[in-house]
């Protein structure tokens, strides 16, 4: 009989409705000032990272070691056989490649660990369909085996404030080639197949950055049913706004709506809009 632990990381963005009904593993990365250490969606909440970053913009870094190798001693103990790990991309962070290492260390789990190659709610999308599957009985080898197509069927694009915190926090990636404030342009951004940032569109302004942002979403949801999941940076009241829109619309079969994390917060400074588009079969 198999027991399947299914395990991400903090950036992931899930409601705790979502984590909680899953039982979704979370191992949370590190917010680091210069005279503290914070965990993300912990000890530290996204507003205060926003409130902060006039006097100091933190660095962020992956999960702890520690972490990692107590929670897969404790998924031992909990008589679990099996393990899924989906973790944000390998180009944005060391997460996979040392989770990879401590999964090594515990020999009696069978583990698979799947590099989402994106962040926020495209990683979350996801691992909630990976919990569903698990909660509806599907074996782990079914499950492997479903991951890099389902993978497919997401798409994450968002559209940030400005680029000044990416380009500080070095996770700039294809996005450098944008000409940014100096005539306004706002990148919509999206993740490519390595996991990286790219430019998928510009625009001018900040509003029409936003309506451009909702017609890209718009334009899968004419041909084919869609989940739909909203997410904001320190921009609730825009956020709600593009939420409630979507909720309205045909072919969306279900609709999520959530902050990102205060890690993601440090990198994107706030205004952050973003939506994941998740292809229904």
């Amino acid at each position: 009989m198999q027991k399947i632990a299914l395990i991400t990381d903090s950036s992931c963005d899930l409601t705790k409705e979502i984590i909680d009904k899953y039982d979704i593993k979370i191992l949370p990365l590190r917010i680091i000032y210069k005279d503290k250490e914070y965990i993300d969606r912990v000890t530290i909440s996204p507003n205060e990272v926003y409130d902060n970053l006039v006097n100091e913009i933190p660095t962020t870094s992956m999960p702890s070691m520690g972490d990692m190798e107590n929670l897969f001693s404790l998924i031992e103990e909990q008589g679990y056989t099996h393990v899924i790990a989906i973790t944000l991309s390998s180009g944005l962070s060391g997460t996979f490649n040392a989770l990879k290492l401590v999964s090594e260390n515990h020999l009696n789990l069978v583990s698979y660990l799947f590099d989402s190659k994106s962040l926020s709610l495209g990683l979350g999308a996801l691992v909630y369909e990976c919990g569903k599957l698990i909660s509806d009985g599907k074996s782990f080898e079914e499950i492997v085996d479903m991951l890099p197509a389902i993978k497919e069927k997401i798409s994450l694009f968002y559209v940030v404030e400005t680029l000044e915190y990416l380009k500080k926090g070095g996770r700039i990636g294809k996005v450098a080639g944008t000409i940014g404030d100096l005539l306004n342009i706002k990148p919509i951004i999206s993740i490519d197949d390595e996991g990286k940032y790219f430019t998928y569109a510009k625009v001018r302004g900040r509003k029409q950055s936003i309506t451009k942002l909702i017609d890209i979403a718009k334009e899968t949801l004419e041909t084919t049913k869609a989940k739909i999941f909203v997410m904001h940076g320190g921009a609730l009241e825009q956020g709600e706004k593009i939420y409630d829109l979507f909720s309205k619309m045909p072919n969306v079969t279900s609709i999520y709506f959530t902050d990102i994390s205060p890690a993601l917060g440090v990198h994107t400074g706030p205004g952050l809009l973003g939506i994941a588009v998740v292809k229904e079969n």
